[in-house]
């Protein structure tokens, strides 16, 4: 850690003198809220959950007072952030903790602009309510000039405690989901059926999910969710004001704990100009699916005087969060109407068809045969990457091929080497891996400073799959040539192969993992260690047995 330790001394040489700094103050403690009318026991910030929002500007240096009130270890991570890797604040990988009763101060120079979040990366305190918004003022000021600018921050909240979720998702697999296909249904199903054709469909499908011992309804991990638009629930009903005819720009961040979301305005078309903190061209749509961990910033123009539903509906259907736009205080839009829910089917496991799967097969593990377009060395940036969804027809819906930067002023680099992980798991004893191996048995993938790396991700489970990377941007092969994106989160959808390239400009110790939180917890969870240029590899290993999460 030597060369590590040089590298931090020069980094704060260099920001000794910014040119304005702020202070802030985030205490740590249990807090009873009410949420849609009952009392939730959280873990808060400053007595909240999705608050409060810190506001910085491009160039700043800030210092970060994190008080800790627990009678437990806790840590603030900055998600998205630009910063030293010992002040990325994961447990175990990039400093020792906050200790009950103890403060512990972060300072780093804002090196960026946009919407960004911050949470708990230390157990169950994220799940349980430990996340808040991050707002950068471009140095230069807004891009987009609007009247208006709200957070909308989705999340999920639970009354079991996040200990209590894993334990059942460990004892029982399928635990949560209600929908499993039963006997009277494959019954109803066939007599419904009006051909010999369709009967036979019918059977070989359920004899397909059978072999795999799997059920295309669980969508989802764990349900029982309220979801929460900015630490409120749907009848709680957020409410950002607008006037006719103004612009107003939403800052939308999921900061759940396993929801991913499809979001809308009934009635407006919404502009996205920003994703992951990244200004994109403008694209108008109808509606985005957004990701664990994943920002959408979005314009709107309302011009009717009545208040607008926003929504986001979780997706298994479940549940929506929602929130209002309206000229006045009080009023209040229709509650969404959730849609069917939906069913995975061969294609989403990456067969193309079921006549395409060997039904002797093993799919206990998932871990299936990918496309051969994906499986052998065809032109990545061709693939698909978006997730199947059920709008309606007619219904334009965001998909990552849409996404092109703006920012021309960093150059995308060719990549000198790739490195292919398979996103695994097993949902029977119900742990989450890469490339079969959790986290406590693989912990370190090594890279040198300078260099460009391809990572291919091969979604081999029937699970999406938001893959997080700390400290460093991911270029997405998207399809979009230069004008390609940089996130920091990417979707991977079920069966599906996706590919960024990752220069590896920071050095230092980079959490590598699955944001859906309890894939996080039971192994889908790395260390990218990126060494200085001129040090031979490996010139560390990780020391870690908890990853900031307490069960990797």
């Amino acid at each position: 850690m030597t060369a590590f330790l040089r590298r931090a001394l020069a980094l704060l040489l260099l920001g000794a003198s910014p040119a304005f700094a702020g202070t802030y103050d985030l205490v740590i403690d249990r807090s009873t809220v009410v949420i849609d009318g009952e009392q939730r026991r959280v873990y808060s910030i400053n007595g909240q959950i999705a608050a409060p929002t810190l506001r910085w500007k491009e160039g700043e240096e800030v210092t970060v007072n994190v008080i800790n009130r627990l009678a437990e270890e806790t840590s603030i991570h900055w998600h998205g952030i630009l910063l030293p890797f010992y002040m990325d604040g994961v447990p175990m990988v990039s400093f020792a903790g906050i200790k009950p009763g103890e403060t512990f101060t972060y300072r780093f120079r804002v090196r960026q602009s946009g919407t960004y979040w911050y949470h708990s990366h230390s157990g169950g305190q994220e799940q349980a309510g430990m996340y808040a918004p991050i707002v950068i003022e471009p140095a230069k000021g807004e891009r987009y000039k609007v009247a208006r600018d709200y957070v909308v921050m989705l999340s999920d909240q639970h009354p079991m405690s996040p200990d209590a979720i894993l334990r059942k998702l460990k004892q029982e697999p399928g635990y949560f989901n209600d929908r499993k296909r039963t006997l009277p249904g494959l019954v109803k199903a066939l007599s419904a059926a009006k051909t010999t054709e369709e009967r036979q469909a019918i059977i070989a499908d359920r004899l397909m999910w059978g072999e795999m011992r799997m059920d295309p309804t669980d969508l989802a991990d764990v349900t029982g969710y309220t979801f929460l638009v900015n630490g409120r629930g749907p009848t709680d009903n957020w409410t950002g004001l607008f006037k006719s005819g103004e612009k107003v720009r939403l800052r939308f961040i999921n900061g759940s704990a396993m929801t991913i979301f499809d979001a809308r305005i009934p009635g407006l078309k919404l502009r996205v100009v920003q994703a992951d903190g990244n200004d994109v061209q403008p694209v108008e749509v109808d509606e985005f699916r957004i990701g664990v961990g994943e920002t959408y910033d979005v314009i709107v123009e309302p011009r009717e005087d009545r208040a607008y539903t926003i929504e986001a509906q979780s997706i298994d259907r479940r549940g929506a969060a929602r929130g209002t736009l309206a000229p006045r205080e009080g009023m209040a839009g229709p509650l969404p109407a959730l849609r069917p829910p939906g069913v995975l089917g061969a294609a989403d496991m990456g067969h193309g068809s079921m006549a395409a799967m060997d039904p002797k097969m093993d799919h206990a593990k998932m871990g299936h045969a990918m496309p051969a377009a994906a499986a052998g060395n065809a032109d990545l940036s061709g693939l698909v990457h978006v997730p199947p969804l059920d709008a309606p027809a007619g219904t334009r819906v965001l998909g990552y091929a849409d996404l092109k930067r703006l920012d021309r002023g960093y150059a995308l680099n060719p990549p000198g080497r790739t490195i292919e992980l398979r996103l695994t798991g097993n949902m029977e004893k119900f742990f989450w891996s890469f490339n079969d191996r959790k986290y406590s048995e693989d912990p370190v993938v090594n890279f040198t400073e300078g260099e460009t790396v391809r990572l291919v991700f091969k979604n081999e489970t029937m699970m999406n799959h938001p893959i997080h990377l700390h400290g460093l941007w991911m270029d997405l092969e998207n399809g979009a040539g230069d004008a390609r994106p940089r996130k920091h989160v990417v979707v991977v959808p079920p069966g599906r192969t996706v590919s960024v390239t990752v220069q590896m400009t920071e050095v230092g110790r980079w959490p590598f993992h699955c944001h859906l939180l309890f894939h996080m917890a039971t192994g889908m969870f790395r260390e990218f260690v990126v060494h200085p240029k001129g040090t031979p590899l490996p010139a560390a290993t990780s020391t870690s047995t908890g990853g900031g999460h307490a069960h990797h």
